[in-house]
């Protein structure tokens, strides 16, 4: 069982406008409570660059997000499509979805951690970076060099990239008090729930 994926549409159907890539959240099974969140996230990002065009105070938004779910309830998917969603409404400069986990993260030795996650960083300048069980972060010193070793990132590189950090809903606050800034830097939070009989029947 799986959602549709962005791979998955032909070339012909190419996303490109918001509405287009709105219509293919709409696509996927269940997630309504996603759907409606991703919608508000989107016009408060628009009306604040309106606000901008217009002269009037605005800050630069603020967009980290955690996603909370169990496997198989179209995190990756969801990430994917903030990708080209974020692009179209001029947040990021691309649409590109940079997908790590524990295991492109964490090297053998000290101090290797930390530049493979400063280039994973380089890699999704302009773009998501997206890292799936964020969570086994939270057991070791290497993990524990990963974690603030993105902090920085996220800090020195604000509004150059955007982090999406995914996995189990009871473990995320396990990684979360690793490091005391962590909690304040991702500003969204979407839980995806499991589907019901009904949802599962359309899958």
């Amino acid at each position: 069982l799986k959602q549709i994926e962005i791979e998955d549409i032909p070339v012909s159907k190419k996303i490109e406008t918001v509405d287009e890539i709105l219509a293919m959240l709409d696509e996927l099974i269940g997630m309504d409570v996603v759907k409606k969140s991703v919608r508000d996230l989107c016009q408060s990002i628009q009306n604040n660059q309106k606000r901008k065009e217009m002269g009037l105070a605005a800050e630069n938004p603020k967009v980290h997000m955690v996603l909370t779910g169990n496997p198989g309830t179209g995190k990756t998917t969801l990430a994917r499509i903030l990708g080209k969603l974020f692009n179209s409404i001029g947040l990021l400069s691309s649409d590109k979805v940079i997908e790590c986990d524990r295991s492109k993260i964490v090297a053998k030795y000290v101090g290797h951690t930390a530049q493979n996650m400063q280039r994973l960083c380089d890699d999704a300048t302009g773009g998501i970076l997206f890292i799936d069980e964020v969570y086994t972060l939270a057991t070791d010193d290497f993990g524990h060099e990963a974690t603030d070793t993105l902090m920085k990132r996220m800090e020195d590189d604000r509004g150059k990239f955007v982090v999406v950090v995914a996995g189990y809903e009871n473990k995320m606050n396990e990684w979360m008090s690793t490091n005391e800034g962590l909690a304040s830097r991702f500003t969204h939070h979407i839980h995806i729930d499991d589907y019901n009989a009904t949802e599962l029947y359309e899958l």
